[in-house]
């Protein structure tokens, strides 16, 4: 896939996830409260639907990082493998964060492409009563040749509780 193919895929993927995420913000206005940086496992799509297990850390200023897990299941176009990745999406809230309000199920529009290296973007919207926006700082980062597009759901909970 040419880099200008893979530039076209997250570029659509991307005005796809604005337009599909937009009625979430009539709730209200929402404030930047930090940066979720989580890392995915390995993933084998299954042309339906594939599942990767999260790891991530809150950051926000003048708090201490708060440790989440959970899992990211896409459900569309999903073919091939890739490696772990990486993705930091800015978190931005409508109500008082307090510890461990992430934790929750988010659901937005999704897109992948890999060819050895990859990108991808996910714009989600859920948690604390669907008052959280996980919106992307950096595109996803992964290896191996994959080519997805759909929904995902993320859920997360703090890290050392059950899910």
């Amino acid at each position: 896939m040419s880099r200008a193919a893979l530039a076209a895929v997250c570029g659509t993927a991307a005005a796809l996830a604005t337009i599909l995420t937009s009625p979430a913000t009539a709730q209200g206005p929402r404030i930047q409260a930090g940066e979720l940086d989580c890392s995915l496992s390995a993933s084998i799509g299954l042309v339906v639907t594939s599942q990767r297990n999260v790891s991530c850390f809150f950051h926000a200023a003048g708090s201490p990082d708060t440790a989440y897990v959970g899992s990211l299941t896409r459900v569309g176009l999903d073919v091939g493998v890739t490696s772990g990745g990486k993705i930091v999406w800015a978190v931005f809230v409508n109500t008082d964060r307090y510890a461990g309000s992430l934790a929750g199920s988010y659901v937005g529009a999704t897109a992948e492409a890999a060819v050895a290296l990859g990108l991808g973007a996910n714009v989600l919207i859920g948690g604390n009563n669907d008052s959280v926006a996980l919106q992307p700082v950096s595109v996803q980062t992964t290896t191996g040749f994959n080519i997805a597009a759909g929904v995902s759901q993320l859920n997360l909970c703090v890290a050392g509780t059950q899910c």
